[in-house]
């Protein structure tokens, strides 16, 4: 063997040189950056589906927003209808209620009246009553006193 098969050459390192170690040594270089390209798409088409997905959900609940606004217009205004239905029941109720109690107060004031009739005529009956049994009772007391005067005078 020789010297110089033992010492080990001397390599000149210029610009070509290291790209070409570089290229030979790190071949998944572009095999990475094709990778992480690849990841990149990925990950943008991710973000593309999630904002498509947002949209969607999006429209579907301003959707849902605008019906439950028109449900509850609906049955707001159908709860006015049965509100004002039930304000006009009471309203024909109360009217009605107020026409029987009219009846009633004017049923009863013709009950009074008849009673108060009643016992006037009866009043009058009991004193014209009262005047012929007075008058009778005078009249017997006459009679009486004028036969005791009599009696007295002995004209009997």
């Amino acid at each position: 063997m020789s010297e110089d098969s033992n010492m080990p050459q001397e390599i000149k390192l210029d610009q070509k040189t290291i790209e070409v170690l570089v290229a030979s040594i790190i071949p998944t270089s572009k095999y990475f950056e094709s990778r992480f390209d690849h990841l990149q798409y990925q990950v943008d088409e991710l973000k593309a589906g999630q904002k498509n997905l947002l949209d969607v959900m999006e429209r579907r609940f301003t959707t849902m927003q605008s019906d439950i606004d028109k449900r509850f217009t609906t049955m707001q205004s159908d709860n006015d209808k049965r509100f004002s239905d039930i304000d006009n029941r009471f309203v024909s109720l109360q009217n009605t209620m107020d026409k029987r109690f009219e009846q009633i107060d004017d049923k009863l004031d013709k009950i009074l009246e008849r009673i108060d009739r009643r016992i006037d005529n009866g009043l009058r009956e009991n004193r014209a009553q009262s005047m012929r049994l007075f008058t009778f009772a005078m009249t017997f007391s006459a009679i009486s006193m004028i036969g005791l005067v009599g009696k007295m005078l002995q004209l009997f």
